[in-house]
């Protein structure tokens, strides 16, 4: 498979060189959508060897996959695999991602971190779980961490689908979209690494999009 990395960044200046050069031993084209940044995320990011899409303004980080998306159908890559930018994906688990994608009938693979939960917040587990048990119920399909934003999607699940959602309820809106149109979700088991990152997501705004999202898809 011809595979893109798609990494949407937000003032990711510290991290963001060394994160694409250790992406590049298992995929050589990562795409950073430079969502806004104010600092040098874009310059280090083309310093590192990736392409770039930049927005003037921070659009959510919807926005910013479905930008990659587009370029990765517009180049005509077999797949796409979403890392987060702040380095909480250990770029080791993309063979383990890409292996599980073999089977011409799994259009998804999502990471799961919740076999190996330890390092993760108390918040966010108990969160992941219970999304993660809406959405597999919705998508009739056991998928153990909804959430997770490491992931390997096909393009012909992204030629099938359309997707609307601007902001981080995109990766719950994906999976849904994908199954009701038929395609098969498999999970696989990664590392991730918690070391102080602050989460972006507001508990209030961020579920209200996730429930209006919930109504569009099923509608």
């Amino acid at each position: 498979m011809r595979i893109c990395v798609i990494m949407p960044a937000h003032n990711e200046a510290k991290a963001i060189g060394d994160l694409i050069k250790s992406i590049n031993p298992y995929v050589g084209d990562v795409l950073i959508v430079d969502d806004g940044s104010t600092d040098e995320t874009e310059r280090i990011s083309r310093e590192a060897g990736a392409s770039v899409i930049g927005f003037k303004k921070n659009a959510g980080k919807g926005a910013a996959l479905k930008a990659g998306f587009d370029y990765a159908l517009q180049n005509n890559y077999d797949a796409v695999i979403t890392m987060d930018a702040d380095g909480q994906h250990s770029p080791k688990d993309i063979l383990s991602i890409i292996d599980n994608a073999s089977s011409s009938e799994v259009g998804i693979v999502v990471g799961n971190r919740m076999a190996n939960p330890e390092a993760m917040p108390a918040i966010r587990f108990a969160t992941n779980l219970a999304m993660s048990l809406i959405i597999s119920a919705i998508c009739r399909q056991n998928i153990p961490d909804t959430q997770c934003g490491f992931r390997l999607v096909k393009c012909n699940v992204l030629k099938a689908i359309r997707l609307v959602s601007l902001n981080y309820e995109i990766e719950s809106e994906i999976l849904i979209r994908a199954s009701r149109t038929g395609f098969k979700i498999k999970s696989a088991p990664i590392k991730s690494i918690y070391e102080g990152q602050t989460s972006l997501i507001n508990p209030i705004v961020d579920t209200w999009r996730f429930f209006a999202m919930l109504f569009r898809a099923l509608m």
